[in-house]
């Protein structure tokens, strides 16, 4: 073998043994690594549902967990403690950016670090909160998707009329410790007028305070509820279904789930696993180099109807055909 000959041999050796390396690095310069920190259990069926539809909407923008992805998942329960932890935990693995669910995971995280480019899902008002400056320009660490425009409480009214339309007096659940809470009960309020509702505010403390309130409440005839959005709520949404049930009480949800569920009369409200979806977006953006302040905040864009005849039976109600038409689902 001639010189020549011997030094090309020589550098396609080396050539060659440098292809695993160079891959390898090449490989670690594609992977990203995301946290997720959800504000239901980690064995709720809504939350895995949730999380595959983002995780599949990342897939389809070419994202693949355990390929070019790294996904560390939290499940925070609308636990404000519990938050606090996981929420040091996802930062403390250096992610490149975060999806958070509801208002108590994004402040966890915000609280934590005010760098970490977070995108969030199911937030009633990310001003009030306040989680951004504004919707249309952020400017901080966090953007990402509100559940409601205010002047979807009026519609809860609206429905509940439709559905019962001898009520005459309508209990608002709500938390007034809550910016939107208060938003919220000042639109239905503006509906009342026209519909010629009396409301009264139920504030959320704890389970007996609920529980007495709405027996008070129930006391006089031509009552109904309207059971807004928020973590203390949520907290409590089995002993406030169970006492619209005894009380006999038309009820209107926000959230299909105590419907589809929970065996509550009527929802309205946003299709959350759509914003799932829609959040991969606004992270594929952010780990291709935009930044969260430069991403408007968004308002839904799909809502959902879903009536339980099987409760409106039990509440002696005829549900109007009209309103089981415009239904997107109803449960026999």
């Amino acid at each position: 073998m001639t010189a020549i000959a011997r030094r090309k041999l020589l550098a396609a050796l080396a050539g060659a043994a440098a292809w695993p390396i160079a891959a390898s690095a090449q490989q670690a310069e594609r992977m990203r690594r995301i946290g997720v920190l959800m504000n239901r259990a980690a064995d709720d069926p809504r939350g895995q549902h949730e999380l595959a539809a983002f995780q599949k909407a990342l897939q389809q923008l070419g994202w693949s967990n355990g390929g070019n992805l790294r996904i560390d998942t939290r499940w925070g329960q609308n636990d404000v403690d519990r938050n606090r932890r996981y929420a040091a935990e996802l930062i403390a693995l250096a992610p490149h950016a975060v999806l958070a669910s509801g208002t108590q995971s994004v402040a966890a995280l915000q609280h934590a670090s005010r760098t970490l480019p977070i995108v969030f899902v199911a937030v009633s008002d990310p001003v009030g909160a306040p989680l951004v400056d504004t919707l249309a320009r952020p400017r901080g660490n966090a953007t990402g998707f509100m559940t409601f425009e205010y002047r979807l409480s009026g519609k809860w009214l609206e429905l509940l009329k439709e559905i019962a339309p001898g009520v005459r007096r309508t209990a608002v659940l709500r938390d007034a410790a809550n910016p939107a809470g208060v938003a919220q009960f000042v639109a239905i309020g503006a509906a009342a007028q026209s519909l010629k509702v009396e409301i009264h505010p139920i504030d959320i403390r704890d389970a007996g305070e609920i529980e007495n309130a709405v027996a008070a409440f129930a006391h006089s005839p031509d009552g109904g509820l309207i059971v807004t959005p928020s973590a203390s709520v949520w907290v409590h949404h089995d002993l406030i279904i169970a006492l619209a049930a005894r009380y006999k009480l038309p009820a209107v949800y926000s959230s299909r789930d105590e419907v589809t569920t929970h065996s509550g009369l009527i929802s309205y409200g946003p299709d959350i696993v759509d914003q799932y979806r829609r959040a991969a977006g606004y992270v594929d953006r952010i780990l291709k180099g935009e930044k969260p302040a430069d991403l408007p905040v968004q308002a839904p864009t799909k809502y959902e109807l879903v009536i339980n005849l099987k409760t409106a039976k039990a509440l002696a109600l005829n549900v109007p055909p009209s309103l089981l038409a415009r239904a997107d689902e109803v449960i026999e």
